[in-house]
């Protein structure tokens, strides 16, 4: 096997998705513990003298407890009695709450599978469900971890039927769970055939913050040791194999089935066990499709797919500045889809077919920053004050590929902002350019309103919170922003724009990305125009 086909084979690039307040910045820390990567776990904020978990490194992040931007963790991870290199593991831990959801939409694109993260007390969860949509349209094989067994919750079979029945995803447990929720002692590993193989049995640890140690036992030295909870667990272990609950790796790449695993990521519980299942389970990175209508419209040759042993190619999906406050600089992390990257190779942009050299990349580890001078399919690498990049550009080596981009979702809520003193004029418009850039908000302009007062659009409000906080904070410009009469947007055209903008409670903006975008009073006030005037060019702006 050549060097890059067993580079990519080892990698395992993978999100964690979940409703807020399940437990994914803490599952994130405690899976980083078991790496051995960190010595001692942070914690969800709140909990009396534990630390912030390293995903979570935003003050607003640690004031909330929540996650607010996508970050990026890279290790390495060698499972009990593997032979050989160490799996990389590139985790990206996602935000939960339903404003950041376009933040978590990206990185869903830059992900070879998800650990779905269940609240074992609350079970599926709006926010879930959305997610699951989104990791079924697209492919993504997902393993479902039920969190906080340690606290009191749903039935263990309740929740595989709810499951089912909400989602139509089959869960085919790996590990079961011995005790009910609330009183978990440990897991039962179950074979291919859904029989109790091996008794894991937990023991804590002062306030979970390092790894618990496990016992093992035979079936037999289990039943003796927890009597009536391993018989409950082996009966219920059965009855999901009788009904035809066993992992079948062809159907879980297929997304219609999903091993399961119980955990409690605040006590390292069934921690490892998900490790271990993502790396003998998850699927190494693959071939990426090529931009249909690209290729189509173009008369040079565009690969229409790369694999992983092809030339250099890579995907932005993410901008983030503010990282590091003693470096004034942003970061556009890239997945790398294929060939293996060299650090100062010179590499094309895609959409604008400009050339630039990577010299400055990096690997990450939540905000901590290390140089990476080769990196291969599955990695996410950080290339430095990388301007021209955009979350969904393609960049590439040798023969042109562009990937499909990546829409930006309907905004449905409105500000303008504004910087309180007009002496802070010119660093507000670099704030704003380079959050804007991120994706923070989509930010509309037009010749009435100038350069200084913009519409900040965005999907949910607390998207305003953290673009007004980011400003603040890492650029020392104290913002207002103040409610616009909008709540509905359409693309429009150069053609359809001058007639409409003549309507009563109607403004034509300019985004960012050249687009021109139409807000709307109110959705009564839409459906107006639209029947008076069939003629107008007006298009909802709705992620694929």
């Amino acid at each position: 096997m050549s060097t890059l086909a067993a580079e990519a084979n080892r990698r395992r690039t993978f999100a964690v998705i979940a409703h807020p307040d399940a437990g994914k910045s803490t599952l994130t820390e405690a899976l980083a513990l078991h790496a051995h990567v960190i010595a001692e776990a942070g914690a969800v904020h709140g909990k009396a003298g534990r630390k912030a978990t390293v995903s979570d490194w935003m003050e607003m992040e640690k004031d909330r407890g929540i996650s607010i931007a996508s970050s990026a963790l890279q290790f390495e991870y060698a499972p009990e009695g593997h032979t050989g290199e160490p799996f990389m593991i590139n985790l990206v831990d996602t935000p939960g709450h339903a404003d950041f959801s376009e933040d978590t939409y990206r990185v869903l694109t830059a992900v070879d599978a998800a650990v779905m993260l269940i609240d074992g007390a609350k079970g599926l969860e709006p926010q879930t469900l959305k997610l699951f949509r989104v990791c079924k349209a697209r492919g993504l094989p997902i393993i479902t971890v039920v969190n906080k067994w340690d606290r009191p919750g749903k039935a263990p079979l309740e929740l595989v039927d709810e499951i089912v029945q909400e989602i139509g995803l089959q869960p085919t447990p790996l590990f079961w769970p011995v005790g009910e929720a609330g009183d978990f002692r440990g897991l039962a590993r179950l074979n291919s055939e859904g029989e109790a193989a091996e008794y894991i049995h937990f023991i804590r640890t002062a306030g979970g913050s390092t790894i618990a140690p496990e016992e093992h036992y035979s079936p037999e030295e289990a039943l003796e040791k927890e009597d009536g909870a391993w018989e409950i667990a082996v009966e219920e272990a059965e009855l999901l194999a009788a009904d035809g609950a066993l992992h079948d790796q062809d159907l879980f790449l297929e997304c219609t089935t999903s091993p399961l695993i119980f955990a409690s990521a605040m006590l390292n519980f069934g921690v490892h066990q998900i490790l271990d299942t993502l790396c003998s389970l998850a699927p190494a990175p693959a071939e990426r499709a090529s931009d249909a209508s690209v290729v189509a419209a173009s008369t040079s040759a565009i690969d229409e797919v790369r694999t992983p042993l092809d030339e250099f190619s890579g995907v932005v999906f993410k901008v983030q500045a503010g990282m590091d406050k003693n470096h004034r600089d942003s970061l556009a992390f890239m997945r790398i889809v294929s060939g293996e990257f060299d650090r100062g190779m010179q590499v094309t942009h895609a959409q604008s077919g400009r050339t630039f050299s990577t010299k400055y990349a990096l690997t990450v580890f939540g905000r901590t920053r290390s140089t990476v001078e080769t990196a291969y399919p599955g990695d996410i690498v950080g290339l430095v004050n990388a301007g021209s990049l955009a979350p969904g550009d393609t960049i590439y080596a040798g023969k042109k590929v562009q990937f499909t981009p990546m829409p930006q979702f309907a905004p449905e809520h409105f500000r303008t902002l504004r910087a309180k003193s007009l002496g802070k004029y010119k660093q507000f418009r670099k704030a704003l350019d380079q959050l804007a850039a991120e994706g923070v908000v989509q930010i509309l302009k037009n010749d009435a309103r100038g350069d200084a007062a913009p519409v900040m659009a965005a999907v949910g409000p607390m998207q305003f919170e953290v673009m007004t906080a980011r400003m603040d904070n890492e650029y020392n410009v104290e913002t207002v922003a103040e409610p616009v009469p909008y709540s509905v947007a359409r693309r429009t055209t150069a053609a359809t724009a001058p007639e409409l903008a003549k309507q009563r409670g109607v403004e034509i903006f300019t985004r960012t990305d050249g687009e021109l975008i139409a807000l709307f009073g109110d959705k009564w006030r839409l459906q107006f125009i639209e029947k008076e005037h069939p003629e107008f060019e007006l298009e909802p702006l709705v992620a694929d």
